[in-house]
């Protein structure tokens, strides 16, 4: 539980992760620090590169971290696990991923793709059972027990991210990393599939991690919003608290690219280009929580001329 009284399902702590090729080293993720709570969801935004898919791939431990923790439901998860901790936490936490087709093995049956973790995870009992799980799986993500005995190719992109997000939904997972489930998808798909996403929230008590660029998508089904650049938290709100007084420099820019529906204000429309600030010997930048669940990352003079206008 943190200070409100939530319930904190997933903790991360002073996250680095670095990738290296011989002597070469490049840092994606530099001291992040976020907690999910249980029931929310939480959204990463940033540009492309900033890290975000790096700390969702840490989290299912498909990268190693280099520094710091990741803990879910109060037990670290990153390192080295037992087989029983591992396979607990592999169900638990699953992921959809940005390419549905990719993600997807094109020699597989639907139905076995669905099953696939069933089987690894011995959740059934009989045949009967399994199948009675698959098929409700497709049910609920709008696709047919027909659909079963087909291949991947034969589908759309939105139908394979259906499918994506039935295979980790079968799972009875408690916390879904979804990165950029959407982006790949025509603008029509995209509400369907964000209205799956909060129905099976409400239905199942999910908790989303859920990864986008897209500030417009984001405002939609985030509770709260965590904008990273160049692999540092640069600030974190609840999601209209951020939309009302946005701080950082960064997020300016990125509001600043949201498009606008009307094409005549869309073309008046100045985009605000951040350029990252050099920070002097004296000054230490961090990530400071200036109140009202705000956080900022900036020097001591920078937080308080941020404090002065959220304030004001």
């Amino acid at each position: 539980m943190d200070k409100s009284n939530r319930e904190v399902l997933l903790s991360v702590q002073n996250l680095d992760v670095v990738f290296k090729q011989g002597r070469n080293k490049f840092k994606a993720v530099d001291n992040v620090s976020f907690d999910i709570y249980k029931g929310e969801t939480l959204s990463l935004v940033g540009e492309s590169g900033s890290g975000k898919t790096t700390i969702g791939r840490a989290i299912v431990r498909i990268n190693p971290c280099s520094n710091g923790a990741i803990y879910f439901k109060g037990e670290k998860i990153s390192g080295k696990l037992s087989h029983k901790k591992d396979q607990e936490v592999i169900r638990k936490i699953q992921m959809v991923f940005q390419d549905p087709a990719a993600s997807l093995n094109e020699r597989a049956t639907i139905e076995y793709i669905i099953s696939e973790g069933l089987y690894n995870f011995h959740m059934f009992k009989d045949e009967k059972e399994r199948m009675e799980k698959v098929e409700k799986a497709i049910n609920d993500v709008g696709l047919l027990p027909e659909h079963l005995t087909r291949y991947p190719h034969e589908f759309s992109g939105g139908q394979r991210q259906r499918v994506g997000l039935a295979r980790s939904i079968v799972m009875e997972p408690e916390l879904i990393v979804a990165d950029e489930p959407i982006s790949a998808l025509d603008v029509s798909i995209r509400a369907q599939v964000l209205n799956l996403l909060k129905k099976f929230q409400r239905e199942r008590g999910l908790t989303y991690l859920f990864i986008a660029h897209d500030l417009s998508i984001v405002r939609f089904i985030s509770d709260r919003i965590v904008v990273i650049y160049k692999g540092r938290v640069m600030e974190i709100a609840e999601t209209e608290e951020l939309f009302r007084y946005p701080l950082h420099p960064y997020t300016h820019s990125l509001m600043s690219a949201i498009p606008i529906p009307d094409p005549i204000l869309e073309k008046k429309k100045k985009l605000f280009v951040y350029t990252p600030k050099e920070y002097g010997e004296g000054e230490k930048p961090a990530l400071t929580d200036i109140g009202n669940g705000h956080m900022v990352y900036g020097s001591a003079e920078e937080i308080e001329r941020y404090k002065a206008i959220r304030f004001k």
